[in-house]
């Protein structure tokens, strides 16, 4: 994707004109995700499409501004193909159900994602607003293409940013599937628009930025194409109105969708702030649970070890840093406002980063689960160290192939309304009756689960490894026959024996 067209090849990037859109539907219905690369790029698959609806009011032609309101930043394009129906389609067959496509075109999928929280999924506001479903400029003949030979391409002032073909090894779902599985629901009527989802790629347009979208079938006869839809950006004056609605809210997850990665949005990497280092890391990695203990133990630290909580698999060694989630027991008319939709859990499993791990307060509730394979993939894919949680696991034997490192009281198949309400994260919580905070050190392995203060962390992992290469020694006196008294701890004659081989066998260092 080096192309990099001036605008003398693209007239249309110095016009002023502003184009008709294509199509007047009646509806128009937008896919979530249908893109391999796209759910590659966020982390997460849909076993099924889903959708959302856009008014015809956001309807915008080729040239026409598309606004960012004033006060917001995160407001992103999405290059799409689009649908438009020919003939009515109710309970269609997939193999039937191109017949009903007339014709394709381009799209812009603008949304606002300053605005995406407040509506949980229906993207009424932040997808919805006047001039955020850019179409046209014309329409491509759905009989002269195959719906697996067409491409879409993004440009971004020019340059190349996204580019997928429909081929089907590129689709989680092919385009006349969407038809068939809407005509079961709604009727699709004549020109009706179903936007069929982005490729990975999609990113932030700041005012004064151009963005073009083309569709295309390079391998068809005539290599058909809608033109360049191009959009401008312009910058927004009149503010919202706080005492009418929700308001603009950004956090690092938004903008990290938005932008398309944590590095292209200029975050540090998740969990920087808490990040072992790798040193500090061998060394927790190689201590066990029980000396880490007793080290905290000599500095009057007894409350560390979280309570009845064991690895899913035995030999499981877990090292890194909190990220805490709390629950709190369930009530019903809590779960209906804090329990669905992108919920504090599904939250707090987006924004995992490398090397932390989860930690669950689930007061010890075993009637239910905390989280199952969807999540435990999502933590995995975001380099998480692993969870704890005091609770039960869905989904469990799935859950131990994805190998991350879980740590838990069992295995439980109810979901989370039986018993819990996820409340929030990056709190403290208390997680087997131990009090655990955000960056806390956490060390896990057969033995159990033991909590560490950040600021001890170095000096505890180094004196419990050199008490386990003083426990070597004395086992290995203990196996030749020698008792236990005076040798375990050294003490007298044992001591000074310990010191010579010590000085000949140091401790080895990092």
């Amino acid at each position: 994707m080096t192309e990099n067209p001036q605008n003398a090849q693209n007239p249309s990037v110095g016009a002023g004109e502003v184009q008709p859109v294509p199509v007047r539907p009646g509806k128009i219905i937008a896919v979530h995700v249908a893109y391999e690369s796209r759910a590659a790029q966020r982390g997460r698959k849909p076993a099924v499409p889903s959708y959302f609806l856009k008014p015809t009011s956001s309807l915008a032609g080729s040239g026409a501004a598309v606004e960012r309101p004033a006060g917001t930043e995160l407001l992103a394009f999405e290059g799409e193909i689009a649908l438009v129906i020919g003939s009515p389609a109710r309970n269609v067959s997939l193999e039937d159900a191109w017949n009903h496509v007339a014709a394709v075109t381009a799209s812009n999928d603008w949304g606002l994602y300053d605005l995406r929280a407040a509506d949980k999924g229906s993207n009424l506001r932040n997808k919805g607003r006047d001039g955020y479903t850019s179409l046209g400029p014309s329409l491509i003949d759905a009989r002269e293409v195959s719906p697996e030979q067409l491409r879409v391409r993004t440009w971004l002032n020019g340059q190349v940013v996204q580019e997928d073909n429909t081929a089907p090894e590129n689709m989680i779902f092919p385009l006349a599937q969407f038809v068939a599985d809407l005509s079961q629901h709604v009727t699709l009527e004549e020109g009706d628009v179903i936007l069929t989802g982005t490729p990975a790629g999609s990113s932030v347009a700041q005012p004064g930025d151009v963005v073009e979208v083309e569709v295309d079938a390079p391998t068809a006869a005539g290599a058909p194409s809608s033109g360049r839809l191009l959009s401008r950006v312009t910058e927004g004056h009149e503010r919202f109105d706080e005492g009418l609605g929700a308001m603009p809210a950004v956090n690092d997850t938004q903008r990290e969708e938005a932008w398309g990665s944590r590095e292209s949005a200029g975050l540090p990497e998740q969990g920087a702030e808490h990040a072992l280092s790798p040193a500090l890391r061998a060394k927790l990695d190689k201590a066990p649970t029980a000396g880490l203990s007793a080290q905290l133990r000599k500095r009057g630290l007894n409350n560390v070890v979280v309570a009845d909580v064991f690895p899913q698999t035995p030999g499981t060694k877990l090292v890194g840093t909190a990220k805490t989630l709390r629950f709190v027991p369930n009530r019903e008319d809590l779960f209906k406002s804090h329990g669905g939709g992108y919920n504090a859990q599904k939250r707090a499993f987006d924004a995992v980063g490398e090397g932390e791990v989860i930690v669950i307060e689930a007061r010890g509730e075993t009637g239910s689960a905390t989280l199952g394979d969807v999540l435990a993939l999502r933590a995995r894919h975001n380099g998480a160290a692993g969870v704890v949680t005091d609770g039960g696991v869905r989904d469990y034997a799935a859950v131990q192939e994805i190998g991350l490192p879980v740590f838990c009281k069992g295995p439980n198949p109810a979901v989370l309304g039986r018993r819990h309400v996820p409340w929030e994260s990056d709190v403290a919580v208390a997680c087997g009756n131990v009090t655990v905070l955000p960056g806390d050190v956490v060390v896990g392995d057969d033995d159990g689960v033991v909590v560490i203060p950040r600021e001890l962390a170095e000096e505890v992992a180094q004196d419990a490894l050199a008490k386990e290469h003083e426990d070597a020694w004395v086992a290995e006196r203990v196996a030749e026959g020698h008792p236990v008294d005076g040798l375990f701890p050294p003490t007298g004659e044992w001591k000074q024996k310990f010191q010579q081989w010590l000085a000949e066998n140091p401790l080895p260092s990092e």
